[in-house]
């Protein structure tokens, strides 16, 4: 903050505006001004800013109030993001004037990531520009909902009803094509202070709010106290005999007396106390937006960067997830390349696994490439070597969003969505205790010679249309006539039994995988080849099950493109997904990832089913050679 703005101690809630618009478009005297007309300049700051404009031969600027470095007064534009406190008659708030500038957004990001609202500041004269649209997308994407905007320097088009209506016409377009409803447009002449505290008598055609009475209607705290408990792990202290966990809470409540779960580890405790070093008796209570500590009824074991939540409203534990992201960086973001990810109070590598879409912010269109280049939108996968906490941005704001990072530079930002993906929670989570291993008196080595040859799994997956199913049936009979002991488990088959009350949403996915799996590994220990055809879409449950497995897991990657698939699709699967008639149809409206390891790859749009076949046959006689019977 500018040390040259003192406050008076402020009370109430506070609510964080990030204020933005194009460069040049009056955010920093709109600014400047408000902070006169509330009465939140300390005494002789407008003289010093009079002299200051003197000494530079200009008029009287509000803009220097805020523009705290040399070089902004110079250059006349707001290089870093300036945070300043003031109050209206009815709460304290906290704005934070960030850059306008193209080569400064990642200031405005920074700017923008923590706040609870966002004034948006456009010309009147100029209207709206590429940036003011890189801006709307930017608030989307770090998930602002509540926003008003000020058209300024109405002064210049002599407070012209019809050239706001163009303006705000335009503008309310853009932001609602975003999913952002704006509470207010307000047209204002800030240099003279009209409709931002004070109505003006110029501007009688206007009958909405002034600025301040818009932000006055926005929530702070209140709204994040009623979502699910998130608090990200900061640090852990040993403090005398306690050891206190500390951090703030980003959302909900937390109290003493409740139980906790703790996210990835899936540790549980209850809340013992809640420290603090105000006078006063003991806290029962914490609410969202308070940095605080707290011991727990038993020692376990909790790191940084850890989520906690209540046990009954836990986020999502994931290790892959979608994300709608803004790119900065000056080399263009490509698939399979890594970066830092940092999430809440987490640190750590990830990997662009796919770029499903590329989204031109200037003309709000997408683009046919495969790279993300500087300033644009992107649909991205991404992938962690190990399991986070995560939550949905339209679930939970604050702890949805992150930011990559590329050595020591910001390069993206972007809100989280699980779309097509599971929570993995319940895949990697044991509940069952006291339980005890059998120990056969049947070894291995034992059924490998009665039968002829070792266990194993052979696991076909692709997508539908692929031909798992065609060759995994006649890779079954060859086998059978070979004298192979030999399985087989088929995904259509399995849903009409076993797996009958799981559906097709990532979870009942995942949980089928994991089912036919633990299925498979057990024949597999009998001795038997077992032949699995399956779609198994997702990368993380196939790692599961070749874990389940181990040695014995051989994964067959039946690949044909999405075309040679819908050209095979006689009961016109695909067709229907495309018309929206099949939710979650892996390849149209849900992901496929493609092994990156896998034991063999069968290409089916180049080869015959027999060619296939032998393929395979070559492979499985290589790794489970028949010994002969007698």
């Amino acid at each position: 903050m500018d040390d040259a703005v003192t406050l008076t101690t402020l009370s109430g809630d506070l609510l964080k505006v990030v204020v933005v618009g194009h460069v040049d478009h009056g955010k920093s005297t709109l600014v400047g001004r408000m902070l006169n007309d509330t009465h939140s300049l300390p005494d002789g700051r407008v003289e010093a800013v009079k002299a200051q404009s003197e000494a530079r031969g200009m008029p009287f600027e509000w803009a220097f109030v805020t523009d705290a470095l040399q070089a902004e007064r110079d250059q006349g534009i707001t290089i870093d993001a300036s945070y300043i406190r003031f109050k209206s008659a009815l709460r304290d708030y906290l704005f934070i004037d960030a850059p306008g500038h193209r080569d400064f957004l990642r200031n405005m990001v920074t700017g923008a990531a923590d706040c609870d609202a966002a004034l948006v500041v456009i010309d009147c004269l100029e209207g709206v520009k590429d940036q003011s649209r890189r801006h709307g997308y930017l608030l989307s994407l770090l998930g602002v909902k509540q926003v008003a905007v000020a058209v300024t320097k109405m002064d210049l088009v002599e407070y012209s009803e019809a050239r706001f209506a163009e303006v705000e016409r335009e503008f309310r377009g853009t932001l609602e094509e975003l999913g952002v409803h704006p509470a207010a447009i307000v047209p204002v002449a800030s240099r003279e202070g009209g409709n931002l505290v004070v109505r003006s008598d110029k501007m009688r055609w206007y009958r909405g709010p002034t600025v301040i009475e818009a932000l006055d209607t926005f929530s702070g705290h209140e709204s994040l106290d009623r979502l699910p408990l998130r608090m990200p792990v900061q640090d852990v202290y040993k403090f005398d005999q306690r050891r206190i966990i500390a951090g703030r809470i980003e959302t909900g409540r937390l109290r003493v007396g409740d139980e906790i779960l703790f996210s990835p580890s899936n540790n549980r405790a209850r809340v013992k106390t809640i420290e603090h070093f105000g006078i006063g008796g003991p806290m029962l209570e914490a609410e969202a937006g308070r940095s605080t500590g707290f011991t727990l009824d038993e020692q376990i074991f909790v790191q940084r960067g850890e989520m906690v939540s209540h046990a009954t409203t836990p986020p999502i534990e994931s290790n892959v997830f979608k994300a709608r992201l803004f790119w900065l960086g000056a080399s263009p973001l490509i698939a399979g390349k890594g970066y830092t990810l940092k999430l809440n109070t987490i640190e750590t590598a990830v990997e662009v696994a796919a770029v499903e879409r590329v989204i031109d912010t200037a003309r709000m269109a997408p683009e046919a490439r495969e790279d993300v280049p500087q300033h644009a939108v992107a649909d991205v996968v991404l992938r962690t070597p190990s399991m986070l906490a995560v939550d949905r941005a339209r679930d939970n704001p604050r702890t949805g969003r992150f930011v990559l990072v590329d050595g020591y530079d910001v390069v993206g930002g972007g809100l989280i969505d699980m779309e097509g993906y599971p929570d993995q929670r319940d895949m990697i989570t044991q509940k069952a205790t006291n339980v005890t291993e059998v120990v056969h008196r049947i070894t291995g080595d034992m059924r490998a010679q009665r039968n002829g040859h070792r266990g194993g799994v052979l696991w076909f997956t692709g997508l539908s249309g692929a031909g798992k199913t065609t060759i995994a049936v006649e890779i079954e009979r060859r086998l059978f006539d070979a004298g192979y002991q030999i399985v087989a488990l088929d995904g259509d088959d399995l849903r009409h039994g076993l797996n009958a009350n799981l559906g097709f949403s990532p979870q009942d996915r995942a949980e089928n995988v994991r089912r036919v799996g633990e299925v498979a590994a057990l024949f597999a220990k009998q001795g038997f080849i077992v032949v699995t055809s399956l779609i198994s879409p997702y990368r993380a449950d196939r790692s599961r099950a070749r874990n389940a497995a181990k040695d014995a897991f051989e994964e067959i990657y039946v690949k044909a493109d999405l075309a040679t698939c819908e050209s095979r699709d006689v009961k016109g699967l695909y067709a229907k997904a495309r018309a929206g008639e099949i939710r979650d149809f892996t390849g149209i409206s849900a992901p496929y990832e493609a092994p990156t390891e896998c034991e063999l790859v069968v290409d089916t749009s180049k080869l015959s089913v027999e060619d296939s076949v032998g393929l395979v046959l070559d492979h499985v006689r290589r790794k489970y050679p028949l010994a002969k019977q007698g």
